[in-house]
């Protein structure tokens, strides 16, 4: 499925590190930040999650709720959460179904060679659940977050 910018975001359900499941659905009337990362606790998805944790009250004022992807388990999210103090959910996709959905799982290159894996990208969902911005492949995890607060501010104003 490709993912397009003013289409419908695909729906998901998925375990989250709070013991629950969610969905898509869940979050309507709200801006969702879908961002995918390739491991737990590695150097450039920490810089990433540290990141969008230390925006964490400027991105909620602004309505908007941020959902971490990867194919971690739940303990292992629990052990990154607790060791960097992340502030919201992360959602285990252990077969990368959801983040084909999205387009965040496929043919990548890494130190040259290509391989198959998660690609690190992020989409922005509006309150209508339509996809405002794709990032198909961020490159720069720890600069992102910020610009991911400027593009919700933009469209706030």
């Amino acid at each position: 499925m490709s993912v397009a910018e003013g289409k419908k975001a695909p729906e998901f359900k998925l375990a989250g590190s709070d013991g629950k499941n969610h969905a898509l659905a869940d979050y309507a009337g709200k801006t969702v930040v879908l961002y995918f990362y390739p491991k737990d606790d590695t150097p450039g998805c920490t810089k990433e999650a540290c990141g969008f944790r230390d925006l964490s009250n400027d991105l909620a004022a602004r309505n908007a709720v941020v959902l971490g992807v990867s194919r971690d388990s739940v303990e292992s999210h629990d052990k990154f959460i607790s060791k960097f103090n992340l502030p919201f959910v992360l959602l285990s996709d252990p077969e990368a179904r959801v983040m084909t959905k999205y387009g965040a799982y496929g043919k990548k290159m890494m130190y040259g060679k290509e391989v198959e894996g998660v690609i690190r990208s992020t989409v922005v969902i509006g309150p209508d659940g339509k996809i405002i911005k794709h990032w198909a492949k961020v490159p720069k995890a720890e600069a992102h977050p910020e610009k991911v607060l400027e593009l919700i501010d933009s469209i706030a104003s």
